[in-house]
């Protein structure tokens, strides 16, 4: 009998009613060989001690470093000594060179993520591309987010969650779902307020007649993110032509701060540039440019030098816009599981990821067939001799505006569930990852951003998952839709809403609208669930109006034990459309629906106000009232 968990794979999976799944012999062989049984031997075995490529310790741990070696601290010091490493190390990324010359990455991270102990607070979730102003050239865009963040504020709330705000592929063709990145180390130039731009002046009264063009697309629901990256490209082209010149010089902001960001932002700029002549799939490109590192690669990026100079001008400007709103309310961020198989990322650290799976879920009572997301995984054993580089630059990216972040499907960190090459979604099975140095780094990321994390847990989820996040203060999420109590019964370490993106928003539900919309969008539709979980909320919020039992959710969520608590703009205004109708293709708007009203009719609004003022009311109550 074969011993699949030399690979890391599991040979089968609990479903959710506990009933166990034996895994298809073929899917294991197959991930197997994806592992890569030609690299690893007869199995995935992880080397120990001085032959690891590197150690994560919790701080106090004192490791066995060799009859005789010196440590190099990340500040630049050094320490020479003997067997057992210091006890005070400090936090961070140190090198420990043993007498033989083999060399270790020691991280030494803390025992908990951030949480301040008095952490009580209320916040918005929202989709920045739905949250258009008058002003939005039909998207919403990070303008809008600080308007509608320095409102918030002042209406009690202590940050904003926003959708992931990770970089689509370039061109003309922009990827609808925020979930699906190129890059989830860099961001979407797509919410950019192009007014806002450095430089912006030059382009005159041609500014206006833009603005117009990009302002009729508001007097649509659904968002058309081509039409609009159409007009702000064009603005954003002429604005970089006239402004180059100015920041070519070494003094200028965008040369300080492009030098700061080093061969991450190169190699993201140059993926870029070769994309706009060859497609975005990198997977598809001429021979010779499969690799960052060929010098088929360094002489595009010589030829096109001034284009990979704006997408790096693209980086820095979205990023000073992002920092205006963080300025005005702290923003929790939203790490997608994944990044598409032919995008950036999976070009610039391809040697990290494992080519030809993809990443989803098993069959599940919401799911008969599982689910199958198209992203490629990580492979667990590269990404870990390569120190873990591209899962540490995508915390810190997305934990740097200093609020918080939200890791999607959070089980990911633990096991995975790895989809073959021509195989559908049900015949998957689970591959284990290095949860335990994962998890410390992002303590350790969450402590030197000083923010909190958010672990979004729903779904099949193994008993240690939970018990973990607890104990490092890595926050779970509560759901009100999926909990058999009310909130007054959850736990304090959550983050608790009513809904999700994915779910049925607080109108839909209530109204019965949700059931006709999964069904016009060709979905199975389960009327005892539907029916089960609205009598669920209707007894806790006693009103079948979805604007009075928003209100009524907000005061309970509010006066939970909860640290953060948290409704959606959709839920907030008796949205009866859901943002996401997971498993449909082109029969729903999925993440293209703009809010109903524009950002200032949304702050105006006596219905939001009322939510806002329960969620404050609950939170002044003592913890779990």
């Amino acid at each position: 009998m074969v011993d699949w968990g030399r690979w890391g794979l599991e040979s089968g999976w609990h479903s959710v009613r506990g009933q166990w799944m034996d895994a298809p012999e073929s899917t294991l062989e197959a991930l197997a060989s994806l592992l890569g049984k030609d690299r690893f031997g007869d199995g995935a075995v992880q080397p120990e001690g001085l032959d690891a490529p590197l150690w994560v310790l919790v701080a106090g741990e004192r490791p066995e470093g060799g009859p005789s070696w010196e440590l190099f601290y990340e500040d630049g010091s050094s320490l020479q000594g003997g067997g057992l490493l210091p006890g005070d190390m400090p936090l961070g990324y140190h090198r420990l060179v043993a007498n033989d010359g083999r060399k270790v990455t020691v991280v030494v991270a803390p025992q908990h993520c951030h949480l301040p102990a008095d952490l009580r607070g209320w916040l918005w979730t929202l989709q920045a591309y739905a949250l258009r102003s008058e002003a939005s050239w039909g998207i919403g865009d990070l303008a809008d987010v600080r308007l509608l963040g320095s409102w918030a504020k002042g209406e009690g709330a202590s940050m904003l969650m926003l959708n992931p705000l990770h970089a689509g592929p370039p061109g003309p063709y922009q990827q609808d779902s925020p979930y699906s990145p190129s890059s989830r180390i860099w961001r979407n130039p797509i919410y950019l307020h192009i007014e806002e731009v450095p430089g912006a002046e030059h382009l005159g009264s041609d500014l206006q007649g833009l603005a117009q063009m990009g302002r009729e697309l508001n007097a649509w629901r659904q968002i058309d993110r081509n039409a609009a990256w159409r007009i702000k490209s064009q603005a954003l082209e002429r604005i970089f032509a006239a402004t180059r010149g100015s920041m070519a010089a070494a003094s200028s902001p965008f040369a300080a701060w492009r030098e700061s960001k080093g061969k991450s932002l190169q190699a993201f700029a140059t993926y870029c540039a070769i994309a706009e002549s060859y497609g975005p799939n990198w997977l598809d490109w001429p021979a010779g440019l499969g690799h960052p590192d060929s010098p088929g690669v360094a002489e595009e990026a010589r030829s096109k030098a001034g284009r990979v100079e704006y997408h790096a001008w693209l980086q820095w400007v979205t990023e000073l816009q992002l920092d205006a709103a963080a300025a005005q309310i702290p923003l929790l961020m939203d790490l997608a599981v994944g990044t598409d198989p032919g995008g950036a990322d999976a070009w610039v650290w391809q040697d990290c990821f494992a080519h030809g799976a993809r990443i989803g879920a098993p069959p599940d009572d919401f799911n008969s067939e599982g689910q199958d997301w198209g992203l490629v995984p990580y492979h667990p054993q590269r990404l870990r001799e390569a120190g873990f580089a591209p899962f540490i630059e995508a915390l810190r990216a997305n934990l740097r505006p200093g609020g918080g972040l939200r890791v999607d499907h959070v089980m990911g960190l633990w096991r995975q569930w790895w989809i073959p090459p021509g195989t559908g979604a049900a015949r998957g099975a689970y591959v284990r990852f290095p949860h335990t140095e994962l998890l410390r780094i992002v303590a350790l990321e969450s402590v030197r951003a000083g923010a909190v994390v958010v672990g979004e847990d729903l779904g099949v989820v193994e008993p240690e998952v939970r018990q973990t996040m607890a104990s490092l203060s890595l926050l779970s999420s509560k759901v009100a839709i999926f909990e058999p109590g009310p909130p007054s019964e959850w736990g304090d370490k959550a983050l608790g809403s009513f809904s999700t993106h994915d779910l049925p928003t607080l109108g839909g539900l209530l109204g019965g609208t949700d059931l006709e919309d999964q069904r016009s969008a060709g979905m199975v539709v389960e009327e005892g669930a539907a029916e089960s979980m609205r009598a669920k909320i209707r007894s806790w919020a006693q009103s079948d109006d979805p604007a009075e039992a928003a209100v009524s959710m907000a005061g309970q969520l509010g006066a939970s034990r909860c640290a953060l608590v948290a409704m959606s703009l959709e839920d907030a205004l008796g949205v009866p459309e859901r943002p996401n109708m997971p498993g449909t293709v082109g029969t729903w708007p999925n993440w293209r629906l703009a809010l109903p009203l524009r950002v200032e009719e949304v702050m105006a609004a006596p219905q939001v106000k009322r939510v806002a003022d329960a969620f404050t009311q609950g939170r002044s109550q003592p913890p779990g009232h």
